[in-house]
Formats: structure tokens, C-alpha cells, sequence
């Protein structure tokens, strides 16, 4: 333990002995005396004394010097010691100047303990501490970088999840508009073939119902025929024709169609007749005379008869190039038009 000695007799100052001079020593009150000069006492700054700290030093600077010995069976002495200002300073005099050697002393053995220490491998190095301290420091920055890439792997994922969601709903709606869109394009579709198919049955119909006016009688009168077709008119020239021309209006329709008297009078004649094939003649009460040719069979060869009364079946019966019926009109042996007869009578062919 560091300690102001005692000056000799005859002298101002005596250097402070080695700390191998020493050897043990422990101070006793025969063999202290009070010290000459003048001590002072450091004041407290920061919440410790600098002569605190100066003694912590001396202490670590004479363990590392030799040992401290044991002072049991000895009373224990007060120490005062100099404080480190002025040791730094070199203001001290007499016993300062001894106290202020042994503290530098005592710094120089404590920093010589401590690199043996160091070496020994009792304290870490200052080298080892930074190593250490930058190793910490390195797995902080590496664990925070684990972290952040988690955190934007976790992130890729949930935005990744997020636009597989919106694909699929976006997926499922086109395809819920494509069928709807199909849907009313078929609706669409059916109900134009449905317009068409009644337009079709209505304009049928009508044709139908048309024909069966027209086949009625007008009054007294009736179409020879129905669900025909003209073909040829009267007076149409061409060599198929004796007179050169044609002498009466066809009505070409399926064989078998039904011929019918155009108004009520007598059969004067039925039977076969050249080129006109099986031939009817009605007489009617004013004398005319409406002649039914080219038929394929006659169902009313004589007596009366009513009009729109069937009395034959169209053929193809005699010098003609299809199953039609031929009409004839005839007034006083003269044939005329029966497209404008038929219409004197009130019926439109």
C-alpha cells in the first residue's frame, strides 16, 4: 500500500524508495511521524477525489510490484496523499514530491499488471474488446438484415396472393359478362327466328286465306280453281297454238287440284277432245260458255250445278307441257279474255 514516509533528520527531501525497497511494510505509530510540509486536499469533483483515484492506482501499482502484505495483527494508520493535480503539475514539495513518484509509479506498474493480465488472458485485450464489439455489431446488421428481407419476401407475397385474387375475380367476371352476353345473343337469336318463323306462318295464312276468299263464290260467282299459278295469258302469241295465238288463261297446278264451276248453270259437254284432252263445258243461264281442259278426270259430266261446285281434277291431259287447267270463255262462239270476265264478276285472280 502506498504512503507518505517520513523525511530523515538533516534533510529537506528523500526519494521515495522502489517499490522492491519496500518489501513489506506496514506502518505502525512508532514508526510513522508526522510528515513535514504541506498536504493538501483534493476537492471532490464529479462525486470522487482525485486522491481516491490516485490511491485505487498506487494499490493495483503494488499489487502488480510484489504483492501488498497483511497488516492484521497492526493497527491500522491514516495516509493522507496529494492530489492529482498536483502531481501532474509537479507543485509539490517535500513529502508531495515523494507521494507524486510513488503515484506515477504506481501508474506505471498498474499499466504494466494490465498488459500482463492482458497476455495472461485474465482481461480481454482492447484489440479482442473492438473485435468483439464488431462482431456484435456485424450480427445486429445481419440480423436485421434477415429481418427486412422477410418482411419484403412476406410482402412480395401478400401483393403476389393479392394479384392472383384480382386476376381470378377479374377471370370470373369476364367470363360471367361473356355468358351473359352469350345468353342474350341466343335470346336474341331465338326470338328473331321465332318473329320470322310466325312472320312466315302468318304471311302463309294469309296467302291461304286469301285463296280461300278468292276460291268462294262472289255472289254467284267462284275461282275455277285454288293454289295455282298463271302461267299463260289470254292471247299470247306462238306456234303451240292452232290459231296462232292463246285463246284462254292457264292456271298451272299440281294434278289432282280441284276444278270448280264458276257459277251455277248445266254440263252440255265432258269427255275427251283433242288436243284439249278430257274436256268440260258449262253452259251458263246467259249462254256463256266456260270450257275446263287438259283435266286428268271429270267427277260431273252432266245436269246442274252450283258455283265453286267441283266438277273435274286439274291434269295434263292433251297437247300441253305441264298438269295446269286451261280456261275458256266463249260468248256467241267468240272466245274472250277471262282474266277481265273472272273480274266483271267481282272475282280477282
Amino acid at each position: 500500500m502506498a504512503s507518505n514516509l517520513p523525511a530523515p533528520e538533516g534533510t529537506e527531501t528523500q526519494e521515495p524508495p522502489t517499490a522492491g525497497a519496500w518489501g513489506e511494510w506496514n506502518p505502525t505509530e512508532d514508526s510513522v511521524r508526522s510528515v513535514r510540509g504541506r498536504h493538501r486536499v483534493a476537492r471532490q469533483r464529479g462525486g470522487l477525489a482525485r486522491s481516491s483515484t490516485v490511491l485505487g492506482v498506487g494499490v493495483i501499482a503494488a499489487v502488480g510490484a510484489g504483492g501488498i502484505a497483511t497488516a492484521q495483527d497492526r493497527p491500522q494508520v491514516a495516509i493522507s496523499l496529494p492530489s492529482l493535480p498536483d502531481v501532474m503539475s509537479g507543485n509539490l514539495t517535500g513529502g508531495d514530491a515523494g507521494s507524486g513518484a510513488a503515484e506515477a509509479g504506481a501508474r506505471q506498474a498498474d499499466t504494466g499488471s494490465g498488459e500482463a493480465a492482458a497476455q495472461a488472458g485474465i482481461i480481454p485485450r482492447q484489440s479482442d474488446r473492438r473485435s468483439d464489439a464488431g462482431e456484435v455489431l456485424r450480427n445486429r446488421i445481419l440480423q436485421q438484415a434477415e429481418s427486412q428481407q422477410g418482411a419484403a419476401e412476406a410482402q412480395a407475397e401478400a401483393e403476389a396472393e393479392r394479384v392472383a385474387r384480382e386476376a381470378a375475380a377479374q377471370e370470373a367476371k369476364d367470363k360471367r359478362e361473356a355468358a351473359r352476353k352469350a345468353a342474350e345473343e341466343a335470346a336474341a337469336q331465338a326470338e328473331a327466328k321465332a318473329a320470322e318463323e310466325a312472320a312466315a306462318a302468318r304471311e302463309a295464312a294469309e296467302a291461304k286465306a286469301e285463296q280461300e276468299r278468292a276460291a268462294k263464290p262472289a255472289g254467284s260467282y267462284s275461282l275455277p280453281t285454288s293454289a295455282y299459278t298463271l302461267t299463260s295469258r289470254y292471247g299470247t302469241a306462238g306456234s303451240m297454238w292452232s290459231s296462232g295465238h292463246h285463246t284462254g288463261l292457264d292456271f298451272a297446278a299440281p294434278t289432282g287440284t280441284p276444278a270448280k264451276a264458276v257459277a251455277a248453270g248445266k254440263i252440255v259437254s265432258a269427255g275427251w277432245s283433242g288436243a284439249y284432252g278430257y274436256r268440260i263445258v258449262l253452259e251458263l243461264e246467259d249462254g256463256t260458255e266456260i270450257w275446263y281442259c287438259h283435266l286428268s278426270s271429270m267427277s260431273v259430266t252432266s245436269g246442274q250445278v252450283a258455283p265453286g261446285e267441283t266438277i273435274g281434277r286439274v291434269g295434263a291431259t292433251g297437247n300441253v307441257t305441264g298438269p295446269h287447267l286451261h280456261l275458256e270463255v266463249r260468248k256467241g262462239g267468240s272466245t274472250v279474255d277471262p282474266m277481265a270476265w273472272l273480274n266483271s264478276k267481282g272475282l280477282s285472280v
